[in-house]
């Protein structure tokens, strides 16, 4: 498995940009796909964004298309979540994860490294 250690979360007002950092260790991690899922106070947890094992493909949720964007580099074992243009309903602890299979997924049935979770909160 890959074990995964986010960074990055903070406080930030509305409009904002905030770049999450998500390191790995384990030898898999170029070969899997990963994603970024957040949970909000009193929400179930959700998908975000997703990319596949080389990055050539990606999922974002239509809550945050056009202001968030996923990225990863194998050989440095890092995925990256830049996140523009923030809204307040964007607050929640984002974790990263790394799926059990090479392309996107979406369903967190799949994910089977979770890192901590960093805190994000967008003021208004």
């Amino acid at each position: 498995q890959v074990q995964l250690v986010e960074s990055g979360g903070g406080l930030v007002q509305a409009g904002g940009s905030l770049r999450l950092s998500c390191a790995a260790s384990g030898r898999t991690f170029s070969y899997v796909g990963m994603g970024w899922f957040r949970q909000a106070p009193g929400k179930e947890r959700e998908v975000v964004t997703a990319i596949s094992w080389s990055g050539g493909n990606t999922y974002y949720a239509d809550s945050v298309k056009g202001r968030f964007t996923i990225s990863r580099d194998n050989t440095k074992n890092t995925m990256w979540l830049q996140m523009n243009s923030l809204k307040p309903e964007d607050t929640a602890v984002y974790y990263c994860a790394a799926s059990s299979v090479a392309y996107i997924s979406t369903m967190e049935q799949y994910y089977n490294s979770w890192g901590q979770g960093t805190q994000v909160t967008v003021s208004s």
